[in-house]
């Protein structure tokens, strides 16, 4: 079973869509996928499957001992795809413990499926972060905007961090002096992790060589969600040389998705987009991130050579531009057939201009404080 982790720095990016639909497109190709809602204290994958109230989930499972993952594993509606709802209304359910979350993992892990897709939650708390690296092929889903692209950084960083306290034993010289970078959050979020992967590796070399072998497994993936131009898709490499260049980690691009207002339409008619319009720019770019993965099935699971992460990001802006050619013809065919207005496409624009205005404003705010910021970390 191939286990796919999708997380995300922050929310608001479209995660759990990508999840549900591209869950939904696996099984499609005839794969057996079981959808797992992580999201726990706000699941929410029912209502996007169209299943309404449900009344036992993870959060069920987990609170009664007598029962069993298969126990809480019902039938989605779609062919070959199980669901696993996550339970928002139990008190305390994202919380969880440490000997819970342990057994949630194992027994997930037993499955019988091709797949296994994982929504998790958005930000950075040991939860997720254990959950997004139960499997090395974790799925990032970021959008373009500042704070998305910036959280999805952090949120690696945050992980690669995570990795490390996992690599050196408790008590050790390393482990002692990434307790004290834990307790004081302004300096873990400033340290140069190069440099401190120096300073781990002749504190404790046997500590170290377990960390590189953990980083050997882990290579995850990014979707950039929510494109208006095939402009700003170039932000993934934004995202892969932060990584490359602060984290020693390398990324590879699965794929670009465009914003549709049908999403909407879809979420309020309780149906994933691609089975409300499976034509759609949108379901397309779905199917075709879904056709990547398909690809890699049963190959070596390692990290991918340089080449070939390179061509997945030269792939995403031609996707890019061939998706923004085809949503202008898709808006033309609307216009033609009556089916859009002159005065819904006046609206959609003004809507758009007033989104970027505001992320004008936001990301000047953002600038002032990453300028402060790198002025403390030269200071530090």
């Amino acid at each position: 079973m191939q286990v796919l982790p999708i997380a995300s720095g922050k929310g608001g990016v479209g995660k759990s869509l990508v999840a549900t639909n591209l869950s939904i497109a696996l099984a499609q190709a005839g794969k057996q996928v079981v959808l797992a809602d992580l999201d726990l204290g706000a699941s929410n994958i029912h209502l996007v499957l169209g299943l309404g109230s449900v009344r036992e989930g993870i959060g069920t499972y987990l609170e009664n001992p007598g029962k069993k993952i298969d126990d809480v594993v019902i039938d989605s509606g779609y062919e070959n795809l199980r669901f696993i709802p996550g339970d928002a209304e139990i008190p305390g359910i994202a919380n969880i413990k440490t000997s819970q979350k342990r057994k949630l993992l194992k027994d997930l892990g037993s499955l019988d499926a091709d797949y296994l897709i994982m929504d998790l939650g958005a930000g950075t708390n040991n939860n997720i972060l254990d959950f997004f690296l139960y499997s090395g092929q974790g799925i990032v889903v970021t959008a373009p905007t500042l704070t998305a692209t910036l959280n999805a950084y952090l949120f690696l960083k945050n992980a690669i961090f995570r990795i490390m306290s996992n690599s050196f034993k408790r008590n050790s010289a390393a482990w002692d002096y990434l307790d004290k970078l834990r307790q004081d959050g302004q300096s873990l979020q400033k340290v140069y992790v190069p440099k401190l992967l120096e300073r781990m590796s002749a504190e404790d070399p046997e500590g170290f060589e377990v960390f590189e072998r953990k980083m050997s497994l882990f290579h995850p993936g990014l979707i950039m969600n929510m494109l208006d131009d095939p402009k700003e898709g170039v932000r993934a490499q934004k995202i892969r040389r932060s990584c490359k260049e602060y984290l020693g980690l390398d990324l590879e691009h699965l794929g670009i998705i465009y914003r549709d207002h049908l999403q909407d339409v879809a979420l309020n008619s309780r149906l994933p987009i691609i089975a409300y319009k499976p034509q759609t720019v949108l379901s397309q770019a779905i199917y075709r991130i879904a056709d990547k993965i398909l690809q890699q099935e049963g190959e070596n699971t390692g990290p991918l050579d340089y080449m070939t992460l390179d061509d997945s990001y030269l792939t995403a802006e031609l996707e890019a531009e061939i998706d923004f050619d085809a949503r202008v013809f898709e808006m033309e065919g609307m216009l033609n057939s009556g089916a859009l207005s002159y005065g819904d496409l006046v609206e959609t624009i003004k809507s758009q201009q007033y989104e970027i205005s505001q992320l004008r404003k936001e990301n000047a705010l953002l600038k002032k404080k990453i300028v402060s910021l790198m002025q403390d970390r030269q200071d530090f």
